[in-house]
């Protein structure tokens, strides 16, 4: 198994947090907010001399009496915060009225924010929020803040009430979109380990997007990757991963995907086999070693030609210079050897595994021999006759069907094929599903990853 300390070979790569700057970071501005005021009096008065009314003051005697000082003496230039800040917390009883919530909120927030007073922050815009007089283009904002802050306090539960408002009410600016909101509310979840439940949060949003035709972020998948991957949540890892390379089907892309699979799996010869053939398509094989895994689970005395083929890419690639390894070269021999032989057997086999007594080990003999040599409808015909047999290994034979289905371009059944696999060979699959909905979507493939039918003329499966 190989040993990468990230999906991408890098101890920093997918696993590196990810950061959304919001543009309304705390600490950093004050929120204009409507506050006790000379004019707001002038208009109570003004509103009550039209009626021929006493005027009614939205502020109380007290409130006012409390709040014009204090209000004075935090605009100084010499203002001492924490001199201050208990005057402005014994105010907080004589908050009645929605206008002197909403005052007293933002006095104490735009003040704790000059003193550096993270709690006393939220408790003021806490107060803004709570007054209800906030107005409603300007709730999803004061939403977000109080969001922030509570983030920073490591309150999660509270930030997410907070975050999920500001999400409700569909609050977006020219720094700030929902796809932001969103991405925040998973990191809200991964900033407590709770890994399964910010990944299934992601995973929904992600379906949401989808649903509405709307683009995913590429960062949403790396970020959902490198968490399941580094806190081994499966088979979760395997959603996003498949999901990922989907939709961004570039070569590193492919490489990581088919990487970490390995990396987090213990497979057996037969199911790595699978999995390495498709990393053969996608340009996974780069090191000596992947190939000499690749030829131990094919085996030249089961699959010649395909070992072959797979040493003669080795060989001109440069990764494993020809006389540099014995047992590549002898690997080389035995398949170069059988190769006539094994050809000559094929009508034989066809013939025993056709036939209405035919073992099941007979069928699927059949069709890995066939797949091997490229004759892919024959392949296909013995895979689906082998699922008849009770007993049969229903995913490793499905598995294999979906392969010479794609290697001979039927990659729409492959998929429904692939999609029912089940048990350890689930990763393996939904990466070759991701493939065959590569090849139906037509033109999303990179430059090296191969769409053919079949990799060469003769094989469907050397390295694919």
């Amino acid at each position: 198994m190989t040993t990468l300390s990230s999906p991408n070979g890098r101890s920093t790569g997918l696993a590196r947090q990810f950061a959304l700057a919001l543009a309304l970071a705390s600490g950093t501005a004050l929120l204009a907010v409507p506050g006790f005021t000379d004019a707001a009096h002038a208009q109570q008065a003004k509103k009550a001399e039209k009626k021929k009314e006493a005027p009614k003051s939205a502020y109380s005697k007290e409130f006012v009496a409390s709040y014009k000082p204090l209000d004075d003496a935090l605009k100084a230039p010499d203002a001492n915060f924490d001199g201050l800040k208990p005057q402005m917390l014994a105010m907080i009883p004589l908050a009645v009225s929605p206008d002197e919530k909403q005052a007293l909120g933002g006095m104490i927030f735009n003040a704790a924010i000059l003193g550096k007073d993270l709690p006393m922050q939220l408790q003021g815009v806490e107060m803004m929020l709570a007054s209800d007089n906030i107005q409603p283009a300007e709730q999803g904002r004061f939403n977000l803040v109080a969001f922030q802050i509570a983030s920073n306090l490591n309150q999660h539960q509270k930030a997410r009430t907070y975050l999920q408002r500001a999400i409700d009410l569909n609050y977006t600016s020219t720094n700030v979109s929902m796809a932001d909101l969103q991405m925040n509310m998973a990191e809200t979840y991964f900033s407590e380990d709770r890994h399964t439940e910010g990944l299934a949060y992601l995973s929904s949003a992600i379906a949401q997007r989808k649903e509405q035709a709307l683009p995913v972020d590429e960062r949403w998948y790396k970020r959902g990757v490198a968490i399941a991957y580094t806190n081994e949540v499966v088979p979760q890892v395997y959603d996003f991963v498949s999901d990922w390379v989907g939709d961004y089907p570039t070569a590193e892309n492919w490489r990581d995907g088919v990487n970490l699979t390995r990396n987090l799996n213990d497979f057996d010869p037969q199911v790595l086999l699978d999995l390495l053939r498709l990393g053969r398509k996608v340009g996974t094989l780069t090191e000596k070693n992947d190939y000499i895994y690749y030829i131990e689970a094919a085996d030249p005395r089961r699959l010649p030609l395909e070992v072959k083929e797979l040493i003669d890419s080795a060989y001109s690639s440069g990764i494993i210079p020809k006389g540099s390894d014995t047992f590549v070269d002898e690997q080389y021999r035995i398949a170069t050897g059988r190769i006539a032989a094994d050809r000559a057997d094929l009508p034989a086999l066809e013939r025993d595994a056709g036939a209405a007594s035919a073992q099941m080990r007979t069928v699927l003999a059949a069709g890995d021999a066939f797949l091997n040599y490229g004759e892919n409808a024959k392949a296909v015909r013995f895979y689906e006759k082998s699922l008849t047999f009770p007993g049969v290994d229903r995913n490793l034979a499905l598995t294999r069907l979906g392969i010479a289905q794609i290697a001979m371009g039927d990659a729409a059944a492959a998929s429904q094929n692939l999609a029912k696999v089940e048990g350890v060979r689930i990763p393996v699959a939904r990466l070759w599903g991701s493939y065959a909905a590569q090849l139906m979507k037509g033109s999303d493939t990179p430059d090296n990853v191969s769409t053919e039918a079949s990799v060469a003329t003769e094989s469907p499966v050397t390295g694919g």
